[in-house]
C-alpha cells in the first residue's frame, strides 16, 4: 500500500508554523490586493498557529472585524491588519518597488 501524500492545503499549513513563511505568503498575498485572498491567507496563517481558539479575545475582536470589511466592502484597514499580524508575530514590510 502505497503512503498517503500530503494535501496541498496540509503543506502550506506546516509551512505557515515558521514565521518567516507565514511573513512571505502573506507579503505576497497583499501585493495582488484581492480581499479575498488575503482573508483566506490570514486563515490559513492562524490554522498553522493552532486556529482562532488560540488567539487572545481582543485579537479575535480584531480578526472578526477585518473578516467583516473583507467580506462586506472588500476593503482592508490597515489598522486592523496590522494589529492581527502583530498578534501573529508578524509584520508588515513595506519597500521601494524595483522598476
Amino acid at each position: 500500500m502505497m503512503p498517503r501524500s500530503t494535501s496541498y492545503h496540509e503543506k502550506i499549513i506546516q509551512d505557515l508554523k515558521y514565521p518567516l513563511e507565514a511573513a512571505a505568503y502573506i507579503e505576497v498575498v497583499l501585493e495582488e490586493s484581492d480581499p479575498k485572498m488575503l482573508k483566506k491567507a490570514i486563515n490559513n496563517v492562524i490554522e498553522s498557529q493552532g486556529g482562532i481558539d488560540q488567539l487572545s479575545v481582543s485579537t479575535k475582536e480584531c480578526y472578526n472585524h477585518l473578516a467583516q470589511k473583507l467580506s462586506e466592502q472588500g476593503e482592508v484597514e490597515i489598522y486592523s491588519l496590522t494589529t492581527l499580524l502583530d498578534a501573529l508575530e508578524l509584520q508588515l514590510e513595506i519597500t521601494v518597488k524595483s522598476a
